[in-house]
């Protein structure tokens, strides 16, 4: 690869474009933009000094993605109208390719050029709306547009594969798709450039390996200044990424620009009291240690009564930002996602819903409208990495399914604005208080729109105790023994002269075991008549007698040409277990057909299962799950008695 070696036409310092693709190179020396024409060298102005950030990335890094490799050439910093600068690095491959790699909030996208499909037209930048669907084809995809607005370039370094000038302005889109994909459009060119990629991990850029690939802590945990207001001491806690802070001596909010202080407004508010104090660190359960930079008091007005709510700014530079969020006492603890992994048909009331298609806990779940209102900034405290001011506001839609919230807010100006989505997940107060060391947090009093049924173990608990109660029964069968019938026998018994007098015959002896439940079963060929049937079972050691009656009746007719029958040809009786021994029955019957004989078949089953013990057992088993699904409706009833939608007890979404 030939290198053009040149002069700096500002400082006359050697200057080097060792890519076929840079057009522009920021003289190391007088931080001049020098771009290459086809004349000349051209000096487009100063850039200021890159602002030395705690990215993992610099310029010279070589890595690997879709087995081919790069290396990162050149560096751009852009300034958000809004506030913040995010970084903007140029990947040069080996193959010819040139790749974007945005660095934003500890996030990164990797882009690269694509042209436009056969016919399609990049739609005019005021036509974009926020949260819907891109409206051209870019061939990759169906795009949400999640941001659009107004960059700056404030600084660069290295080798640029365009012309960049400095402290141009330039409107962009960026959109978001499923699986991660990304894409920008680029509205400083005409017709506007589009750039499609993914968010991807440093892992998957093949930086893992690297130690600069994770973000390590500063040398410094902060930085020292002083409010221009009231002369105080104020340490930044994220000196890189913070836009503004809050003077914790006078109150004072105040802007932050490239380590400097500038003084803003009072904030004017009662001061507010945050339960856990800027500065703490933290680690919440599964994730990384973070510290506590900011916090902000929230509202939303709903039929004309203000609820209010605290967000804690948690930061870590190898995760970025994230939020905790306390409301009437419940804690949970925020995270971004991509919109275009959201399925949002915009339709908002009741019955609406949200699908979330990301990955994790909440992959494929629906998630059911809860809130839909303004939230307004009422207080901040500490630093934060946009420009906050009280009484911002945004449109805020929260959608739940315990444990889990998808809430999407909507900022929008007069050529700007953006859609963020997050996804919360409810902790329990207890895990907050291990975390940050913060004992007796308070209790809450309500049902939280995503708080799970606390009581759902009682469901495992009940299962717990019937899967012991099949267990036991199995365990049981060789005491009790399988069902055996020790006796089957049939007889006449010849008719009789008196209809007062009864028959009595005796059966063979048989041998009964100890433990076993007895089952005494009589039949009878009876039909539209009764027979009477007392069977004694008489222990032939000791002469002892259990006796039970066995009566069979059977009726049967026609009524208003309509069969009817009623009764049985059968019957039986149980007896609780006897002593092992050897036992004869007496039967003693007597019948409405005196006059003839009557054959009659007694048997006698031991260890016989009884279904009416066997309901009894599962009817005291399910009175736990059946209090308990009582407790989880008047659980949910309370949970969407809360939402502006309510009226549904279901638990806020489906899978």
């Amino acid at each position: 690869m030939s290198v053009l070696q040149a002069n700096c036409p500002s400082c006359g310092s050697p200057i080097e474009f060792k890519a076929g693709s840079t057009i522009v190179v920021v003289c190391q020396f007088c931080r001049s933009v020098v771009a290459r024409t086809d004349r000349a060298l051209e000096d487009l102005g100063k850039v200021a000094e890159i602002a030395e950030t705690e990215s993992p990335l610099k310029i010279g890094l070589k890595g690997k993605y879709l087995d081919h490799g790069f290396e990162l050439t050149g560096r751009a910093q852009l300034k958000h109208q809004a506030g913040g600068v995010w970084d903007e690095w140029y990947a040069t491959f080996a193959n010819g390719w040139v790749g974007w790699l945005a660095e934003a909030q500890g996030r990164f996208y990797l882009t690269f050029y694509q042209p436009l499909p056969g016919g399609a037209v990049v739609p005019e930048y005021s036509a974009l709306q926020i949260g819907q669907p891109f409206p051209a084809n870019i061939g990759a995809g169906i795009f949400v547009v999640a941001e659009k607005g107004m960059a700056t370039a404030v600084a660069a370094a290295g080798e640029i594969p365009y012309q960049l000038t400095p402290n141009e302005t330039s409107y962009y889109a960026d959109l978001s798709g499923a699986n991660q994909a990304f894409a920008t459009v680029d509205y400083s060119m005409n017709p506007p450039w589009t750039f499609v990629g993914r968010e991807v991990t440093l892992g998957e850029i093949g930086l893992a390996d690297a130690k600069s690939a994770e973000r390590t802590a500063r040398t410094t945990s902060a930085v020292g200044l002083n409010c221009p207001n009231c002369g105080g001491p104020i340490n930044l806690l994220a000196p890189d990424a913070t836009e503004r802070v809050t003077c914790p001596n006078c109150d004072s909010l105040l802007d932050v620009r490239e380590g400097n202080l500038k003084y803003l407004h009072a904030l004017g508010v009662q001061k507010q009291t945050y339960i856990l104090p800027i500065g703490a660190v933290g680690q919440l359960p599964g994730r990384e240690p973070m510290q506590i930079i900011g916090a902000t008091t929230r509202s939303v007005t709903i039929e004309g009564v203000k609820y209010f709510w605290q967000e804690y700014l948690l930061y870590q530079p190898s995760v970025g930002f994230r939020w905790l969020v306390e409301s009437d006492n419940h804690w949970n603890f925020v995270e971004p996602v991509s919109a275009g992994d959201i399925t949002d048909n915009s339709f908002v009331g009741k019955g609406a819903s949200v699908k979330y298609n990301g990955g994790g806990a909440a992959k494929g779940k629906a998630f059911k409208i809860f809130q839909h209102a303004w939230g307004t900034v009422e207080h901040v405290q500490g630093e934060f990495y946009w420009r906050v001011e009280t009484g911002e506001r945004a449109l805020m839609t929260d959608y739940v399914n315990a444990p889990l919230m998808l809430s999407k807010e909507v900022t929008e100006g007069e050529k700007s604005g953006e859609v963020n989505w997050s996804l919360g997940t409810y902790l329990p107060r207890q895990a907050v208080q291990k975390a940050f060391d913060v004992p007796n947090l308070p209790a809450a009093g309500t049902v939280a729109p995503n708080q799970p049924f606390p009581h759902r173990g009682l469901f495992r608990y009940a299962f717990a105790i019937l899967v012991l109660y099949i267990v036991v029964g199995v365990l049981l069968i060789p005491v009790t023994g399988l069902p055996a019938k020790v006796l089957n026998s049939s007889y006449t018994l010849p008719p009789m002269a008196n209809p007062q007098a009864s028959q009595i015959i005796f059966s063979e002896p048989f041998e009964l075991k100890g433990n076993r439940n007895i089952q005494i079963k009589a039949s009878a060929p009876v039909s539209n008549s009764w027979m009477s049937i007392d069977v004694d079972l008489v222990n032939d050691q000791n002469n002892e007698v259990e006796s039970v009656p066995l009566n069979v009746e059977q009726y049967s007719g026609v009524e208003d040409g309509e069969s009817w029958s009623e009764g049985s040809t059968d019957n039986s009786a149980f007896l609780s277990s006897v002593p092992a021994g050897r036992y004869t029955m007496r039967i003693e019957g007597s019948w409405q057909n005196y006059q003839q004989p009557m054959p009659v078949t007694v048997s006698v089953e031991q260890a016989v299962p009884r279904g009416v013990n066997c309901l009894c057992g599962l009817l005291l088993l399910a009175i736990l799950p059946f209090f308990t699904l009582i407790w989880q409706f008047a659980f949910e009833s309370r949970r969407w008695s809360e939402s502006m939608f309510g009226g549904s007890t279901s638990s806020g979404g489906s899978d």
